[in-house]
């Protein structure tokens, strides 16, 4: 083990996942499909929305925002952990840990605003229907993906610094495939009562409100069509809102799962198996949820089949 500084050190090493060694090359292979299904997917769902003009509303303006954020997100952890299991090597640089956690926390805080920026989408469209054009305009739209950005990057931000400030001197092993923020401030041979404090402020900024919205948002969807019950109505909802409904259902209970839910078994354990699903199988199953369930996406995939066939 090295030390910079005298101080902290210079490399941390990761457990990964709690796998048998000979089962190494399955799941390497495995995960490996999962990563490559969730980057094709996601960018078939961008090209999609961008060549087909039918898709260039709020909601697919969203979407695709979304299913940039779930590419960028896997590739926080998918590389560095195959990469690991294909060398059998542990190590991370200590600026390499600091980078990931920074990326990690923005695109985990920005698909929590998106996913919040969506069903409000759904909200106006359905409770508010004919001033959907209005209320959600070119540039409210542009001014919710920027200032998801924009928050995003703070939270993010503010984590990382206080994070950077932290000495490591006593142990430098994380039972994690990743940097996780909690991972490293229980390793951390520094007071961290500050970065705790942070972290709760923050995370109930970034997850507990945008949650709190999303189930105000459904509320009153729900609330809107109860007042007029027919069955045109709510298979119109199903089909307006229940893609999105699927993958924020994911999203959340990969998180209550975590946070919320106690465990019998190892508790490092139980928190590597869930980053599994957030990580990994949440961002791989969008692509599939919003074109199963979503008409107007396989419209587009046909109609670009389509001409592709023609053309040639």
């Amino acid at each position: 083990m090295r030390k910079g500084n005298g101080s902290t050190f210079s490399e941390f090493i990761l457990l990964g996942l709690p796998i048998r060694p000979e089962e190494q090359g399955q799941f390497y292979a495995l995960f490996l499909a999962m990563y490559l299904t969730t980057v094709l997917g996601n960018l078939l769902i961008i090209l999609l929305i961008r060549l087909d003009f039918r898709l260039h509303t709020p909601m697919y303006f969203f979407l695709s925002h979304l299913a940039f954020t779930d590419i960028s997100f896997s590739s926080v952890t998918a590389p560095k952990m195959l990469m690991n299991m294909l060398t059998q090597s542990r190590s991370i640089s200590y600026a390499g840990c600091i980078s990931q956690v920074y990326f990690f926390l923005f695109f985990a805080d920005l698909d929590s605003f998106l996913l919040t920026s969506m069903a409000y989408d759904r909200y106006v469209a359905i409770c508010h229907p004919l001033h959907y054009t209005t209320i959600m305009s070119q540039s409210i739209c542009f001014l919710l993906v920027t200032g998801s950005w924009v928050l995003s990057f703070a939270g993010a931000l503010v984590h990382t610094l206080l994070l950077a400030r932290l000495s490591f001197f006593i142990d430098n092993t994380l039972h994690h495939f990743f940097c996780d923020l909690s991972a490293l401030i229980k390793l951390s041979s520094s007071d961290t009562t500050v970065n705790e404090l942070v972290i709760l402020i923050v995370g109930s900024l970034v997850i507990t409100l945008p949650f709190v919205c999303i189930l105000v948002s459904y509320g009153r969807i729900g609330a809107t069509i109860l007042k007029t019950p027919s069955l045109k109505g709510i298979c119109k909802a199903l089909s307006t809102c229940g893609s999105h409904l699927s993958v924020v259902s994911l999203y959340y209970g990969a998180i209550i799962g975590l946070y919320f839910v106690p465990s019998s078994n190892n508790t490092n354990d139980k928190d590597v198996i869930v980053a599994v699903m957030y990580t990994l199988v949440t961002p791989m199953l969008n692509p599939f949820i919003y074109s199963l369930r979503n008409r107007d996406m396989k419209g587009a995939l046909k109609s670009i089949l389509r001409r592709g066939t023609f053309s040639v």
